[in-house]
Protein backbone atom coordinates (compact mmCIF):
# COMPACT_ATOMS: atom_id res chain seq x y z
CA UNK A 1 0.00 0.00 0.00
CA UNK A 2 1.42 3.10 -1.01
CA UNK A 3 1.04 6.37 1.03
CA UNK A 4 -1.80 8.30 -0.68
CA UNK A 5 -3.46 5.20 -0.32
CA UNK A 6 -2.58 4.98 3.32
CA UNK A 7 -3.31 8.89 3.95
CA UNK A 8 -6.96 8.10 2.22
CA UNK A 9 -7.45 4.99 4.46
CA UNK A 10 -7.00 7.09 7.37
CA UNK A 11 -8.90 10.02 6.49
CA UNK A 12 -11.81 7.34 5.74
CA UNK A 13 -11.11 5.85 9.39
CA UNK A 14 -11.40 9.18 11.14
CA UNK A 15 -14.89 9.90 9.24
CA UNK A 16 -16.06 6.51 10.27
CA UNK A 17 -14.98 6.29 14.04
CA UNK A 18 -16.07 10.26 14.09
CA UNK A 19 -19.36 9.32 12.35
CA UNK A 20 -20.20 6.53 14.85
CA UNK A 21 -19.63 8.56 18.19
CA UNK A 22 -21.41 11.30 16.53
CA UNK A 23 -24.51 9.27 15.87
CA UNK A 24 -24.05 7.86 19.62
CA UNK A 25 -23.85 11.26 21.61
CA UNK A 26 -26.55 12.61 19.12
CA UNK A 27 -29.14 10.27 20.43
CA UNK A 28 -27.99 10.56 24.08
CA UNK A 29 -27.79 14.23 24.29
CA UNK A 30 -30.05 15.47 21.32
CA UNK A 31 -32.88 13.04 19.95
CA UNK A 32 -33.76 11.59 23.80
CA UNK A 33 -34.64 15.21 25.02
CA UNK A 34 -36.43 16.30 21.90
CA UNK A 35 -38.17 13.20 22.09
CA UNK A 36 -38.76 13.82 26.11
CA UNK A 37 -40.50 17.16 25.38
CA UNK A 38 -42.54 16.21 22.16
CA UNK A 39 -43.98 13.25 24.24
CA UNK A 40 -44.59 16.14 27.12
CA UNK A 41 -46.12 18.69 25.51
CA UNK A 42 -48.04 16.06 23.14
CA UNK A 43 -48.30 18.35 20.28
CA UNK A 44 -45.93 17.09 17.76
CA UNK A 45 -47.28 14.19 15.76
CA UNK A 46 -45.34 11.04 15.92
CA UNK A 47 -44.13 10.93 12.14
CA UNK A 48 -42.90 14.37 13.05
CA UNK A 49 -41.13 12.83 15.59
CA UNK A 50 -39.37 10.25 13.61
CA UNK A 51 -38.74 12.51 10.83
CA UNK A 52 -36.64 15.02 13.13
CA UNK A 53 -34.72 11.91 14.71
CA UNK A 54 -33.96 10.98 11.23
CA UNK A 55 -32.73 14.13 9.99
CA UNK A 56 -30.38 14.70 12.73
CA UNK A 57 -28.55 11.34 12.13
CA UNK A 58 -28.66 11.91 8.25
CA UNK A 59 -25.11 13.74 8.45
CA UNK A 60 -23.86 10.18 10.55
CA UNK A 61 -24.86 8.03 7.63
CA UNK A 62 -23.34 10.24 5.27
CA UNK A 63 -20.12 10.59 7.20
CA UNK A 64 -19.69 6.81 7.72
CA UNK A 65 -20.65 5.85 4.46
CA UNK A 66 -17.99 8.34 3.34
CA UNK A 67 -15.32 7.29 5.39
CA UNK A 68 -16.10 3.33 3.78
CA UNK A 69 -16.09 4.60 0.62
CA UNK A 70 -12.58 6.41 0.84
CA UNK A 71 -11.38 3.13 2.64
CA UNK A 72 -12.33 0.91 -0.10
CA UNK A 73 -11.33 3.25 -2.72
CA UNK A 74 -7.89 3.27 -1.17
CA UNK A 75 -7.93 -0.35 -1.43
CA UNK A 76 -9.39 -1.24 -4.75
CA UNK A 77 -10.06 1.73 -6.97
CA UNK A 78 -7.53 3.96 -9.34
CA UNK A 79 -7.20 7.63 -9.35
CA UNK A 80 -10.16 8.63 -11.39
CA UNK A 81 -12.51 6.93 -8.95
CA UNK A 82 -10.11 7.81 -5.96
CA UNK A 83 -10.30 11.56 -6.73
CA UNK A 84 -14.36 11.36 -6.91
CA UNK A 85 -14.93 9.67 -4.07
CA UNK A 86 -12.34 11.78 -1.96
CA UNK A 87 -14.58 15.03 -3.45
CA UNK A 88 -17.49 13.79 -2.12
CA UNK A 89 -16.23 12.68 0.89
CA UNK A 90 -14.14 15.64 1.27
CA UNK A 91 -16.73 18.13 0.70
CA UNK A 92 -19.16 16.38 3.19
CA UNK A 93 -16.42 15.87 5.85
CA UNK A 94 -15.59 19.56 5.04
CA UNK A 95 -19.25 21.19 5.66
CA UNK A 96 -19.30 18.51 9.01
CA UNK A 97 -16.17 20.73 10.33
CA UNK A 98 -17.47 24.16 9.32
CA UNK A 99 -20.66 23.64 10.87
CA UNK A 100 -19.46 22.45 13.68
CA UNK A 101 -16.83 25.16 14.08
CA UNK A 102 -19.83 28.03 13.05
CA UNK A 103 -22.14 26.75 15.79
CA UNK A 104 -19.89 25.79 19.24
CA UNK A 105 -17.66 29.05 18.54
CA UNK A 106 -14.85 26.72 20.23
CA UNK A 107 -12.97 24.04 19.16
CA UNK A 108 -15.41 20.70 18.98
CA UNK A 109 -13.70 17.56 18.86
CA UNK A 110 -15.90 16.31 15.88
CA UNK A 111 -14.89 19.51 13.67
CA UNK A 112 -11.31 19.47 14.70
CA UNK A 113 -11.30 15.83 13.38
CA UNK A 114 -13.31 16.13 10.38
CA UNK A 115 -10.66 18.95 9.75
CA UNK A 116 -8.09 16.64 9.78
CA UNK A 117 -9.70 14.31 7.51
CA UNK A 118 -10.33 17.01 5.05
CA UNK A 119 -6.11 17.63 5.35
CA UNK A 120 -5.36 14.07 4.99
CA UNK A 121 -7.90 13.56 1.76
CA UNK A 122 -5.81 16.58 0.61
CA UNK A 123 -2.57 15.24 1.11
CA UNK A 124 -3.79 11.55 0.09
CA UNK A 125 -4.58 13.23 -3.06
CA UNK A 126 -1.80 14.78 -3.76
CA UNK A 127 1.68 13.51 -2.10
CA UNK A 128 3.67 11.53 -4.15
Amino acid sequence: MDLNSILLTAAGAIGGVTAVIHGILMKRLIIRPIEANFAANGRISEPLQKLVALLLHFSTFNWLLSGLALIAAAIWLEQDARLVISLLAGSSFLYGAIISHWAIRRPHPGGILMSVACILIVMGLTVG
